[in-house]
C-alpha cells in the first residue's frame, strides 16, 4: 500500500445515514405511518432495522468466528475487468472503494489463543456506492462439506464437548468417517497453513464459486483468491506452542502493531475465471 494514498476512514462519511447494506435513510427520526394518526407500517424497512440492531447490541459470543481482529483499508482495482462484470466499484482502474476486513480463528472461544491448528476467516466487506458487498472466505481455498445444511451437525462436532469443555478427536473423527470429500479441505489444515505466522502473512479465498454477469449479460464463473504482499509465512508446532504460551493475542498484537507503524498490510486479489460451459468437463 502506498502511504501517500491513504485516507482515514473518516474522508468516506457520508452526509446521511444508511441502512446496513448501505442504502441511504430518508427519516431517521419518524416512523411511517397510514395517515397522521394511523398505526405504524412493518413496511418502514429503517424502523425494523433500527430496532433489531438495538436488541442485538449486547451481543453474546458467537458460534464461531469469535476470535478476531478488524481493520479497515480500501480497495483499488488494478486491471480492466469490464468484460467480467459491470459492478460499479470494478468499473476501471484507478477506482478505490472503502473496506473493512476481519480476519478471525473458527472453532474456539474469545479468549482462545492465535496460535491453534484452526482454519482462519478473511472476510472483506466493501463499501460501495451501490450498496455493501460482503466477500466472506478463509484462509483455505476449499471447505470441509458441500452442503450447508451440514454445517450445524460439522462445527458440533469440531466443538469442545459441552460436558468436558474439551475437543475430542473421536467426535471429529465419526462426523467426517461420513463425508470423504472433507479430506481436502483436512490437507491444508493438518499443512503448515493451518497455523498461519499472523494475519498479515496469510492468503484468503471465497472459497465458494462465484458468478460474475457483465454488461452485456455473459456470465463466468469465478473464484477469489487473495494473495499477501508480504507473502505467506507459518508457524511449526512447537513454534506455534512457544509463541502462543507467551502471547495468546499475538496476531492481534502484530497487525495493530503493523499499522500503528505505518507498515500498512497489502494484499493482491486475484480471480479464477471459467466458462459455465466448461462446468461438467
Amino acid at each position: 500500500m502506498d502511504p501517500a494514498k491513504y485516507r482515514p476512514s473518516s474522508a468516506y462519511n457520508p452526509p446521511h445515514f444508511t441502512t446496513n447494506t448501505g442504502a441511504p435513510v430518508w427519516n431517521n427520526n419518524a416512523s411511517l405511518t397510514v395517515g397522521a394518526r394511523g398505526p405504524i407500517l412493518l413496511e418502514d424497512y429503517q424502523l425494523v432495522e433500527k430496532l433489531a440492531q438495538f436488541d442485538r447490541e449486547r451481543i453474546p459470543e458467537r458460534v464461531v468466528h469469535a476470535r478476531g481482529a478488524s481493520a479497515k483499508g480500501f480497495f483499488e482495482v488494478t486491471h480492466d475487468v469490464s468484460h467480467l462484470t459491470c459492478a460499479d466499484f470494478l468499473r476501471a482502474p484507478g477506482v478505490q472503494t472503502p473496506v473493512i476486513v476481519r480476519f478471525s480463528t473458527v472453532i474456539h472461544e474469545r479468549g482462545s489463543p492465535e496460535t491453534l491448528r484452526d482454519p482462519r476467516g478473511f472476510a472483506v466487506k466493501f463499501y460501495t456506492r451501490e450498496g455493501n458487498y460482503d466477500m466472506v472466505g478463509n484462509n483455505m481455498p476449499v471447505f470441509f462439506i458441500r452442503d450447508g445444511i451440514q454445517f450445524p451437525d460439522m462445527v458440533h462436532a469440531l466443538k469442545p464437548n459441552p460436558k468436558s469443555h474439551i475437543q475430542e478427536g473421536w467426535r471429529i473423527a465419526d462426523f467426517f468417517s461420513h463425508h470423504p470429500e472433507a479430506l481436502n479441505m483436512f490437507s491444508f489444515l493438518l499443512d503448515d497453513v493451518g497455523v498461519p505466522l499472523n494475519y498479515r502473512h496469510m492468503e484468503g479465498f471465497g472459497v465458494h464459486t462465484f458468478k460474475l454477469i457483465n454488461a452485456a449479460g455473459r456470465e463466468v464463473l469465478v473464484k477469489f483468491h487473495w494473495k499477501p504482499k508480504c507473502g505467506v509465512k507459518c508457524l511449526l508446532e512447537e513454534e506455534a506452542v512457544r509463541v502462543g504460551g507467551a502471547n495468546h493475542s499475538h496476531a492481534t498484537q502484530d497487525l495493530y502493531e503493523a499499522i500503528a507503524a505505518g507498515d500498512y498490510p497489502e494484499w493482491t486479489l486475484m480471480i479464477q475465471t471459467m466458462a459455465p460451459a466448461d462446468a461438467d468437463k
